[in-house]
C-alpha cells in the first residue's frame, strides 16, 4: 500500500476507531510512542540528550567492550526522523565523530570501516551546517576534531583536514590553487555541490 491508499482507508474510519488504532500503536510501538510524545510535548533538548547518550553508548557500552557503530548511526537516524532543529541534528552528528575520535585516541587505531563511518558523518554534518548557515557556530568543535586526529593512522587525519578546509576555507594552509581545486573536487559528490 502506498501513502495515498493509507490516507483513503483512514478517511473511511470513524474518529473513535481511529483514536483506538493510534492508542494501540502508541502502546505497542516504541518509535510511535516516542514520535507522539515529541509531537504532543516537543522538548528538543531532552530528546537530544537521550540520543546523545545512545551515541556515546555505541562507543562506550555500559556492558562489554564492543563498540557498535550501527547503533550510533541508528541513533542519529532515529533522531532525524523526529524532525529536530538542524542545529541539534548537526550537533549530534558532530558528537558521533567526536566520540569516535576520542574512542580511537583512548584505544588505538581501529580499522578502515570505522574511519569511513567517521569521515562520512563528518562531511554530512558539515554539509548540513553549511546548508543551515551553522558553520560558524560549530567552527571550534569542527577544528578540534581535526586536531584531535593528528596521531591517528589510515589517512584519517588527512581526509578530515581536506574536508575541513573544503568547508572552512580560512583553515586551509597556503596550498596552491591546483591542490585546492583537487580538494574541492574530491568532496563534490559527498557534500552535494
Amino acid at each position: 500500500m502506498g501513502l495515498t491508499d493509507i490516507k483513503k482507508e483512514l478517511k473511511k474510519i470513524d474518529k473513535d476507531k481511529l483514536i483506538n488504532i493510534i492508542a494501540d500503536l502508541y502502546k505497542t510501538n516504541k518509535s510511535v510512542k516516542e514520535f507522539f510524545d515529541f509531537y504532543v510535548s516537543p522538548n528538543e533538548r531532552q530528546l537530544f540528550n537521550k540520543y546523545r547518550d545512545k551515541v556515546f553508548e555505541a562507543f562506550y557500552p555500559k556492558r562489554g567492550f564492543k563498540y557498535k557503530l550501527k547503533d550510533g548511526k541508528q541513533a542519529i537516524s532515529d533522531f532525524k526522523k523526529l524532525g529536530p532543529s538542524a542545529d541539534l541534528l548537526a550537533d549530534l552528528m558532530l558528537f558521533y565523530v567526536e566520540t569516535g575520535v576520542k574512542f580511537t585516541n583512548d584505544f588505538g587505531d581501529i580499522d578502515e570501516v570505522f574511519y569511513s563511518s567517521m569521515e562520512t558523518t563528518y562531511v554530512a554534518a558539515l554539509t548540513l551546517m553549511r546548508k543551515q548557515d551553522l558553520l560558524d557556530k560549530f567552527a571550534d568543535r569542527a577544528s578540534k576534531v581535526v586536531s584531535d586526529t593528528s596521531d591517528i593512522g589510515w589517512g584519517f587525519h588527512d581526509y578530515l583536514c581536506d574536508a575541513h578546509s573544503n568547508f572552512y576555507s580560512d583553515y586551509s594552509d597556503d596550498t596552491d590553487e591546483e591542490t585546492e581545486q583537487q580538494q574541492k573536487g574530491k568532496f563534490t559528490e559527498l557534500d552535494g555541490r
